[in-house]
């Protein structure tokens, strides 16, 4: 173990420590809930990281969701041709891709997970992992039945996830809720996740089995910054007991499969929508900022980024460190990190293929940390997008919900930092999952 696993496994600390600097009731936090949420995650991490048998069964996760990205670009090619191509990809009239075009290869992949998904849950495949989940956070955390499930179901769906358990959302505590919001925006869904293989694949051949690590370490971390933020201050109607899933299960198998494809295509507008106005205005906020910062640049002689990418850059350095990204790397990875919390997970991954390829990040270790700080909602749209849901479901709980929704952003935010955290301990160089998961840049 390096000194590097040492400043990541230090950071886990130092994170727990910033959440309950910002409690809001810092006598009252469980310690239980804390306790086990580190115990789960390093156990969790070991197996993956070290264990032969742990290695082996994510990578071979990898090369199935691989394989079934390759099935899922079947009808973007049809529709598309070679612009659906993934990057180095060949058709079989032998023309090659012309390179990575989200719109063309990325988005088109939601409409598939997200029909892929309705099927698993109108076999009943979903609803049984994720109770599987809700039981061991329920078991050993002593939490509610109802927030457990809920972030176990955010571990494979996102803002959906709330509909599992609508029937208890309007008499859930603060600390519940807080702990829905968090969950949501400190994971990422199945469907989105092919959108970032899509966008490292090529530079990250494991990024897959990353993903997947990341997305069910991210759960309990969740829950610990979210039990810090806010600490339980009443007893939950669902304390200690188990609850069934609430969703509405189609007629039949091909009305699953056309309601799944439809809520994709609503998710493919939102988020291209959503990327052409932020990008743009961020854009227009630069044009200013810029100015002004050559501006002051010149009169004191510094050589200051007044970029929102390199003041968000600044802001994110220290947490960047803490996780146990090496100095030569730190200030880039952490302007791509900093740029999650306004600009969306999406573009950071998008950043990070580039900086691998341009050859701007020299460490292997920097982008394994890097994928697993981003696995994550944690970012302002996200926020807006999941107390909104909140609210149209539990509309007499709004003005909690809306207080709460930044409390959650931040709890989240170091959820997802926690993760890097238990990636950057076990990284050695060596795991199978690990040590041949970059390409040489």
């Amino acid at each position: 173990m390096g000194i590097y696993n040492l400043v990541s496994f230090a950071g886990i600390f130092i994170l727990l420590g910033t959440a309950w600097a910002l409690s809001a009731n810092r006598k009252n936090v469980n310690f239980r809930v804390i306790i086990w949420a580190i115990a789960l995650q390093l156990v969790f991490g070991a197996f993956v990281f070290l264990a032969p048998a742990g290695t082996k069964v994510f990578l071979y996760l990898n090369d199935i969701v691989v394989k079934v990205l390759a099935s899922a670009s079947a009808g973007a090619e049809f529709l598309f041709g070679r612009l659906a191509l993934p990057p180095g990809g060949r058709n079989p009239q032998g023309e090659e891709s012309l390179g990575f075009f989200l719109a063309f290869q990325g988005l088109p992949t939601i409409i598939f997970f997200s029909s892929l998904m309705s099927v698993l849950y109108f076999y009943n495949i979903m609803p049984r992992v994720i109770k599987a989940f809700a039981y061991v956070f329920t078991r050993l955390m002593r939490i509610s039945g109802a927030e457990s499930l809920s972030t176990g179901a955010n571990i494979f769906v996102g803002v959906e996830s709330a509909l599992t358990i609508k029937p208890f959302l309007g008499r859930m505590t603060r600390s519940e809720l807080c702990t829905v919001l968090t969950a949501g925006m400190a994971t990422v869904s199945s469907n989105i996740m092919a959108v970032y293989v899509y966008s490292l694949q090529a530079e990250f051949p494991t990024i897959a089995g990353h993903l997947i690590s990341a997305s069910i370490l991210s759960a309990p971390a969740a829950l610990a910054m979210s039990k810090l933020v806010v600490p339980e201050d009443s007893v939950p109607e669902t304390l200690g007991t188990g609850v069934e899933p609430h969703y509405e299960r189609e007629d039949g198998l091909f009305e699953a499969i056309i309601n799944g494809a439809e809520n994709g295509v609503k998710l493919i507008i939102g988020i291209a929508a959503l990327l052409i106005a932020v990008l743009g205005l961020v854009a227009l906020l630069d044009l200013f900022t810029g100015g002004a910062g050559s501006y002051i640049n010149g009169i004191f002689g510094i050589n200051v980024d007044w970029s929102l990418k390199g003041m968000l850059g600044y802001l994110f350095y220290p947490f960047t460190l803490i996780i146990g990204v090496s100095l030569d790397d730190a200030y880039t990875v952490s302007k791509i990190i900093g740029e999650r919390a306004v600009l969306t997970e999406v573009v950071s991954y998008r950043d990070l293929a580039g900086a691998m390829r341009d050859g701007l990040i020299t460490d292997p270790r920097s982008p394994v940390l890097a994928s697993y700080a981003l696995c994550g909602f944690a970012h302002v749209a996200s926020m807006a997008i999941f107390v909104g849901g909140l609210t149209a479901l539990a509309p007499e709980r709004k003005r909690d919900i809306a207080s709460l929704g930044l409390r959650a952003l931040v709890a989240a935010t170091l959820a997802c930092l926690m993760t890097a955290c238990v990636a950057g301990i076990f990284y050695t160089g060596q795991s199978a999952l690990l040590g041949a998961s970059v390409v040489s840049y």
